[in-house]
């Protein structure tokens, strides 16, 4: 008998089921499209069926395609009730656990009050922090690697998400010391338009939002490098590679001899959100969220303001 296929690969193909677009497919799946046709021919070829029609413009489902999508959304559905339904045993029985996703400094110095108080209300429950670099802006939860997540919008709308700013803070330009604009007290995005800029490796909607590509009028973005990290990007810069912009709380974790962080006065703030999956019944998860919306409702975060926007008006 052959091996059923991986739950991976059928995430894959409803994603193009869905899309009916191998591209646009593949950027909500945080994959190459390269990539993404490989995997979808090893299925095919796994399953000895051809489930997509496709030419240079158009992807259709085959009846087999159709079937196989079909089968495969209620065995997805099936796997994440069984993890939902066992992570919520193990709570309910006072031994659960919790990862939570991050990027950077997360949620600033409200991270540290956040797990503090969560802890101190269920110690029972285990918490593991894992760190995600700039190539997953959902931070784990789109392949359920994470059950709750440190975000920054913008992130593109799926179905199975939820998500919550927990507050806004502006953002800076951060330079060598030998930067002509290091001296600045304030700089504008037409200031820095000539610059050579250290992108972020990352899908296109979310490394425009960080090269403020949509403040630059007719200018188009210099870049002098592109980073996969914090740390990777300071090191760009330090070798006079480009500047970037990034969240005013950097500053105050990663600040390191050589740089130099100037406000930016016209560039729309980096909102800091609370993001979980909505498709999982995880009791740990609500509370993790109910903490998180507590602490910052009580303005921790130097020179952050708490969120008043809709949580849909952060998200594209």
């Amino acid at each position: 008998m052959a091996e059923p296929p991986e739950l991976r690969l059928m995430r894959y193909f409803v994603a193009v089921a869905d899309e009916l677009h191998l591209g646009r497919a593949a950027a909500r799946l945080h994959i190459s499209q390269p990539s993404l046709s490989v995997q979808i021919r090893k299925l095919e070829h796994q399953l000895g069926a051809r489930l997509l029609e496709r030419d240079s413009r158009h992807v259709t489902l085959t009846r087999a395609g159709m079937v196989f999508r079909e089968e495969a959304e209620r065995l997805l559905t099936g796997a994440e009730r069984l993890a939902a339904r066992t992570r919520e045993a193990a709570f309910n029985g006072g031994n659960g656990s919790l990862i939570v996703g991050f990027q950077a400094n997360a949620a600033a110095e409200l991270t540290p009050k956040i797990l503090a108080a969560f802890q101190t209300r269920f110690p029972r429950v285990q918490v593991e922090m894992r760190s995600y670099d700039f190539a997953d802006p959902y931070v784990g939860l789109a392949n359920g690697s994470t059950d709750v997540a440190f975000v920054r919008p913008p992130v593109l709308v799926q179905d199975w998400l939820s998500i919550e700013t927990l507050f806004v803070e502006p953002r800076v330009l951060v330079m060598s010391e030998y930067c002509h604009l290091a001296g600045r007290s304030r700089v504008s995005v037409q200031d820095v338009v000539g610059e050579p800029f250290v992108g972020r490796r990352a899908p296109e909607y979310w490394r425009d939002f960080w090269l403020a590509a949509e403040s630059r009028g007719p200018y188009t973005v210099r870049l002098g490098a592109e980073v996969g990290s914090v740390d990777e990007c300071f090191e760009a810069i330090l070798a006079d590679r480009g500047v970037a912009f990034t969240q005013a709380s950097t500053q105050r974790f990663y600040d390191r001899p050589g740089l130099a962080f100037v406000p930016v006065e016209d560039l729309p703030p980096s909102p800091l959100a609370i993001a979980w999956r909505n498709d999982l019944d995880a009791g740990p998860v609500h509370q993790f969220v109910e903490t998180a919306r507590m602490l910052a409702a009580l303005d921790l975060v130097p020179s952050a303001t708490p969120a008043t926007a809709d949580p849909a008006a952060i998200a594209r």
